[in-house]
């Protein structure tokens, strides 16, 4: 789990992250930390955002930031179950033509 109660991020049994809580610019900062140390030893990330409750464009950072880092380490990543409102910031932003996103 994370350092903050805003938001967590743990990785089920099969392999996959659940982010959960708000993305925001108090609660990025410690979930970004967070989450290269969980990274660091999946093959691939996929992160299931379902349970992000609500998000500013800091969220979205951290999604791209997340990118930067699995490419850099030859690692597949994918978003999914994008709640609505991340993805209209995305689309305001030009940045759902970049994301991965996959279906959940």
């Amino acid at each position: 789990m994370s350092q903050s109660n805003d938001i967590n991020l743990t990785r089920r049994e099969d392999g996959c992250f659940i982010l959960e809580g708000v993305l925001d610019f108090q609660s990025v900062p410690g979930i970004w930390q967070h989450g290269l140390g969980l990274f660091a030893e999946a093959q691939s990330l996929v992160l299931d955002l379902q349970e992000v409750s609500r998000s500013d464009s800091a969220g979205l950072a951290l999604l791209i930031e997340w990118m930067r880092f699995a490419r850099s380490h030859n690692k597949p990543i994918s978003f999914i179950n994008m709640p609505s409102q991340m993805l209209a910031i995305a689309r305001v932003s030009s940045l759902d033509n970049i994301l991965p996103l996959g279906r959940g």
